[in-house]
């Protein structure tokens, strides 16, 4: 009776549903959501309540984090560069982000318009014209203003703006997406620590202390950035209706961005971000090719092609310049831009790297690199160097005025370029609004981040509840405007870079931990390669094999097939496996046509072999067998018994195998993934 009372404890169960059973629903994360809102609140209170004093105290650390640690971020920086497009061109790259059978969840063009407007934004119309003339006017080495600082601006431009930036966002959104949806884990900066610490201290102290990181980081980043677009927008609508720069008119429209990216995010991802995004990409291509016509274009079209030159040909010697050599003013030089940007892109990891993650569900690495570090990089290649270029050669022509203009208020730099072009206040206006769009698109897609790192429970592949993303939404609307009034976002801007470092060390950490994995994979698939005995090798039965090859059959005729034959053989499997001592569980999902067995290993690997039932469209020449009596989309449709294993669909049909069969295919897939075990030790 023992005997037969064990082998009942692995009969069929039924599996939860894809939002969790009754002891795991979503629900706030307590510990992350109440810390980070108690450590923004502070900050945030430090900042508008002792203002000199935060100022002096935060630019006194990122000071400090550039003198002492400018060689480490100089270094790790190229690290995750090279780290990530060597996944990407590796062996490794056309791993999926996801199970093996999982289509992208975006077309590519949409996809690559969010990934743009999250991880760039309102940034472009802020720094397009003004740093060119920055360092064209005032460079790091050598005199100002002369054809070789015109060169020297746009690569150093490229630079801060180039492939080492998105390298960050491309490590961080392919670690993310991995263990999601590779893994299973959940879509959270935690997730990605568990092949380095295990999933015991991820999911404790460990696992809670990085999610705060994030939130805070992207509460208060996506705040300073909103802030300082708001001002910028109120300066672009001064300049083009008069209307005065005053507090009410930022009011005005951080309380109109807000309720956008409230509408936005009840939309969703699918809708809201994603049109948005569209927008802002058709609106900011016609802005650069509107200021291409009408400028110098042969020009502008020479000195685009010498610039990429120029970047490609320098980019490891200013990979690794740390101004050794030039004193005090190579260091406060390097502080205020290339450390400046190194940090500021590391402390934006967390957010951008999440969002894209969260959209890049299906996508192999190689496409996710490659599509994260280039597709950007040629818009911005082109951006930069077609404002860059049209400023600075205006200024070489005398328009001086635009020079101290971008040096004083970088904000203006754009609109004090659309002055010395036909139908000004046209360009300006168009700025304005896609500026704003930017705004809204950063607000929405931040409240999403914000939303699902404060959550626990949630499916890779879900969002947080609508209400807590609005929540998020106003959260920060809040602060932007108390930040506004109190005139605290440079301090605020501080400690996101000063954030930085010790999140690049948790960068580090992604990159062991995604070498690791990719590793194991590289096990699997050796293992995989080891072909055992074929489960329909018997010749004598070959006519029922090639009946079988031939045979289409209907979801009844599949379904009795799972229940009669496929089940017994999974049952059988699983009992003589708990016999030995191993633990074994068969799970049946009747709603989706799921039969599941897991063989558990402890610490090692787990075991799963799933068989599901599939709907395909049978060939041409299968049509006519269809009965009469069916309907002509019946007709066309058949169903298969996929196979599949931990890594997804194996892409083979097992329907009509007999149980000796099903059992020698368990085996053989069994024994594969023995073999990658002993790989693994």
């Amino acid at each position: 009776m023992r005997k037969t009372h064990k082998k009942e404890s692995v009969l069929m169960h039924s599996a939860p549903d894809n939002t969790g059973n009754a002891e795991q629903k979503l629900a706030v994360n307590k510990t992350v959501f109440l810390a980070s809102s108690v450590i923004s609140i502070l900050l945030i209170l430090f900042t508008i309540l002792f203002p000199q004093a935060s100022e002096a105290v935060l630019g006194n650390a990122l000071r400090w984090v550039s003198d002492h640690f400018g060689w480490y971020y100089m270094l790790v920086v190229a690290a995750y560069s090279i780290f990530a497009l060597y996944v990407g061109l590796s062996r490794y790259g056309d791993i999926k982000l996801g199970q093996d059978h999982d289509k992208p969840d975006f077309p590519f063009l949409a996809w690559a318009a969010m990934l743009f407007s999250a991880g760039i934004g309102i940034d472009l119309l802020f720094f397009g014209a003004s740093e060119p003339l920055a360092h064209y006017l005032s460079p790091p080495d050598g005199s100002g203003a002369t054809p070789e600082a015109a060169r020297a601006a746009i690569a150093q431009a490229f630079l801060h703006w180039g492939l080492h930036g998105w390298g960050i966002y491309a490590l961080i959104g392919m670690a993310l997406a991995y263990f999601a949806y590779r893994q299973n884990l959940p879509l959270a900066l935690r997730s990605a620590l568990v092949p380095v610490f295990g999933k015991k201290r991820t999911d404790g102290w460990l696992g809670h202390s990085v999610d705060i990181f994030g939130v805070v980081c992207t509460l208060l980043g996506i705040a300073t950035s909103l802030g300082i677009g708001v001002l910028q927008a109120n300066a672009g609508l001064s300049h083009v209706f008069g209307i005065e720069t005053s507090k009410l008119v930022q009011t005005v429209i951080i309380v109109a961005v807000v309720a956008a990216a409230a509408l936005s995010a009840m939309s969703g991802v699918e809708r809201g971000v994603r049109r948005l995004s569209e927008i802002n990409m058709l609106g900011a291509t016609f802005l650069l090719l509107a200021l291409l016509v009408m400028g110098p274009t042969v020009f502008l079209l020479n000195a685009f092609t010498q610039n990429i030159g120029d970047y490609f040909q320098t980019i490891i010697s200013k990979t690794f310049d740390v101004y050794a050599y030039q004193g005090n003013s190579g260091a406060e030089w390097k502080a205020g831009w290339t450390i400046f940007f190194w940090a500021w892109w590391v402390a934006w990891a967390p957010f951008v790297g999440l969002f894209i993650a969260r959209i890049s569900r299906g996508r192999t690495l190689r496409e996710f690199v490659l599509g994260v570090m280039f597709i950007p990089l040629g818009f911005i290649f082109a951006w930069f160097s077609i404002f860059g270029n049209s400023a600075i050669d205006l200024v070489s022509h005398g328009a001086a005025a635009l020079g101290e203009t971008a040096l004083a208020d970088p904000a203006m730099g754009m609109f004090a370029l659309f002055e010395h072009y036909p139908y000004a206040s046209l360009w300006s206006l168009m700025a304005v609004v896609i500026g704003l769009i930017f705004f809204v698109t950063s607000a929405d897609s931040g409240a999403l981040v914000l939303a699902n790192l404060s959550s626990k429970n949630l499916a890779s592949g879900a969002d947080a509840p609508i209400w807590m993303r609005l929540f998020w939404a106003a959260a920060t609307g809040l602060i932007t405007l108390g930040l506004l009034f109190a005139g605290g976002f440079g301090s605020l801007q501080s400690v996101s870079v000063v954030a930085g470092l010790p999140f690049s060390l948790v960068l580090v950490i992604y990159m062991i931990s995604m070498w690791k994995s990719l590793r194991q994979e590289g096990n699997r698939r050796k293992a995989n390669q080891i072909d055992k005995a074929m489960v329909l090798a018997d010749g004598r039965n070959w006519r029922n094999r090639l009946n079988r090859l031939v045979n289409f059959p209907s979801a009844k005729t599949a379904l009795r097939f799972m229940v009669k034959t496929l089940q017994p053989a999974m049952l059988e499997v699983a009992h003589e496996l708990q016999d030995k001592g191993i633990d074994t569980h068969l799970t049946q999902d009747k709603e989706n046509h799921r039969l599941k067995l897991e063989v558990l290993h402890g610490d090692e690997v787990d075991f799963l072999y799933e068989v599901r039932l599939v709907e395909a469209v049978k060939p041409v020449f299968a049509l006519s067998q269809a009965g009469n009596l069916a309907s002509p989309l019946e007709q066309e449709k058949y169903y298969r018994a996929e196979v599949f294993l931990s890594e997804g669909s194996q892409d083979y049909d097992i329907v009509g195998y007999t149980k000796e069969q099903i059992i020698i295919d368990i085996l053989n897939q069994y024994e594969r993934h023995m073999q990658f075990l002993h790989l693994e030790r």
